[in-house]
C-alpha cells in the first residue's frame, strides 16, 4: 500500500504499480538505422536579453507568457531574489532561461519563471535587497534608491536565454512517432534534474497547455472546492495577485499544485477505460487527451464538474468526503472517496434528483458500510491497484442507488 499525505488534512491512495500494457516494444534493428528513423533534432535558437528587456517583456505579457500557474506556485524568498540581483551585480554567469515558441508567435517559460520575477519584481521596487554576503553595504536597497553606478550595472547586465522554435517539429522524421509535445515533454525532463524538481502535475501543467489545462486551474479556484479542501478563498479582485496570498502559498495542497491533481483525478476516472496502469499514467493520459479541445468543450467540462461536486456536497455535506475518526479522532478528507463519489456520481447522473430527495438515506447508507471490514477498505483507498479503484466507484454507485430506493 501506497499512502501519501499531501496535505495533513487530506489522505490521497497512490497507485504506482508499473503499466507494462504501455511499454513501447522497440524492433531489433541496427543501431544506425534506428537512429536514422527515429532521432529527433531540437531546433533552438540563443538569444541575450538586458534586464530592463526582460521586465518590459515579462510587465506586456504580449509575446512573454510568464502565467504563474505554468510551473510552480511558490515564489523565491527576498533572500533568493537578492542573491540573484546580487550575481547579476558581480557578473557571476547565470544558467540559461528556457523558452518555448508558441504557434501563436509568443514564447511560454519552460525554466526561469523564479528568476524572471525576481528581476522584474526588484526592478520594479517591489522589495529591497536583503542577505548580501559580497555587496552587504547595498542591504535595504531598493532600485529606485540604488546610487547610479550600480543602476547602470544593473540595465547594462544580460540574462541568456534559449528558445525552443517550432521547426524543431518538422525537423522529425517521418518514421518517428513522437509529436511535439512528446519532444516538449523530452527536453523539460531534462531541465528538471537540478534545484526543487517539479512535481508530476506541475510538469503536466507545464507541457499540456490549453483550454483544458485552464479550466482545471479555474476548478480549483471554485469557491464550493476550496471550502471542502481548506483552501484560502480566492477574493483578490485582481486575478493577478491571487499568487501572492502568503496564507495560500502556506497550504500545500496549493503550493504543490495538489488541488489541480484533484480536479485532474475525476477527468482521469470518469473514463473507466483509462481505469488502468498507474495512476501517474491515467493523470498523463487524461491531460493528454483533452491538450486540443476547444474552449466551449473546456466551459462545459467546467459546468459538468461543478454541478457534479454541488451535487455530491447536497448529498454528503457539509463535509463530504471525510474519512471516520481515527484512534485519535483526527478526521481526514480522502482523495480516494473523492473522486469515487464524483465519477459514481458521473454514471449515475439520471437519478440526480433521487439523489438530492434521499441524501439523509444515501449518507446513512454510506455511513452502514464503513461498519463492514472490507468494505471500509475499500472506501478508505487503501486498495493500491487500477481494479481496487474500480471497485470502489462501483461500491459508491451500490451506495447511491440502495440509499435512494432505485
Amino acid at each position: 500500500m501506497n499512502v501519501s499525505v499531501v496535505n495533513d488534512d487530506l489522505v490521497i491512495a497512490g497507485i504506482e504499480e508499473a503499466d507494462e500494457s504501455e511499454t513501447p516494444q522497440i524492433s531489433k534493428i541496427p543501431p544506425d538505422e534506428f537512429f536514422a528513423k527515429h532521432a529527433f533534432r531540437v531546433v533552438y535558437q540563443t538569444n541575450n536579453f538586458l534586464l530592463p528587456q526582460l521586465k518590459d517583456l515579462v510587465s506586456k505579457g504580449d509575446v512573454l507568457n510568464i502565467r504563474p500557474e505554468y510551473q510552480r506556485r511558490l515564489r523565491w524568498a527576498t533572500l533568493q531574489k537578492s542573491r540573484l540581483i546580487e550575481s547579476l551585480l558581480l557578473n557571476i554567469p547565470i544558467p540559461p532561461i528556457f523558452l518555448y515558441e508558441t504557434d501563436e508567435a509568443r514564447y511560454e517559460v519552460m525554466d526561469g519563471q523564479q528568476r524572471l520575477n525576481a528581476i522584474k519584481e526588484f526592478l520594479d521596487g517591489d522589495f529591497a535587497l536583503s542577505g548580501l554576503e559580497a555587496l552587504s553595504p547595498l542591504n535595504g536597497i531598493r532600485y529606485s534608491k540604488a546610487p547610479p553606478r550600480v543602476k547602470r550595472a544593473l540595465d547594462r547586465a544580460s540574462l541568456s536565454a534559449i528558445v525552443l522554435l517550432l521547426e524543431s517539429d518538422s525537423e522529425r522524421s517521418p518514421d518517428n512517432k513522437f509529436t511535439i509535445t512528446d519532444v516538449r515533454r523530452f527536453i523539460f525532463d531534462r531541465l528538471n534534474t537540478g534545484g526543487t524538481k517539479l512535481n508530476a502535475q506541475e510538469i503536466r501543467n507545464a507541457i499540456y497547455p490549453g483550454a483544458f489545462n485552464k479550466a482545471v486551474v479555474n476548478l480549483t479556484r471554485a469557491k464550493l472546492f476550496t471550502d471542502i479542501f481548506r483552501i484560502p478563498p480566492y477574493i483578490e479582485t485582481n486575478p493577478n495577485d491571487y499568487y501572492e496570498n502568503p496564507d495560500r502559498q502556506k497550504n500545500t495542497l496549493y503550493s504543490s499544485m495538489g488541488d489541480c491533481q484533484l480536479v485532474l483525478r475525476y477527468f482521469a476516472l470518469r473514463d473507466d477505460e483509462n481505469i488502468r496502469g498507474s495512476m501517474k499514467s491515467m493523470l498523463d493520459r487524461a491531460m493528454a487527451k483533452r491538450v486540443s479541445i476547444s474552449q466551449d468543450e473546456a466551459n462545459a467540462l467546467e459546468t459538468e464538474y461543478i454541478d457534479i461536486l454541488t451535487l455530491a456536497n447536497e448529498i454528503f455535506g457539509p463535509k463530504p468526503f471525510l474519512l471516520p475518526a481515527d484512534e485519535k479522532g483526527r478526521e481526514r478528507l480522502s482523495a480516494a472517496l473523492y473522486d469515487a463519489t464524483l465519477v459514481a456520481l458521473h454514471r449515475l447522473w439520471v437519478y440526480r434528483s433521487e439523489f438530492e430527495a434521499k441524501h439523509s438515506e444515501i449518507k446513512q447508507r454510506m455511513l452502514n458500510e464503513y461498519d463492514q471490514g472490507s468494505s471500509a477498505q475499500i472506501l478508505t483507498g487503501q486498495g493500491n491497484t487500477a481494479q481496487a479503484v474500480k471497485d470502489r466507484i462501483s461500491l459508491l454507485e451500490k451506495i447511491l442507488k440502495e440509499g435512494a430506493g432505485i
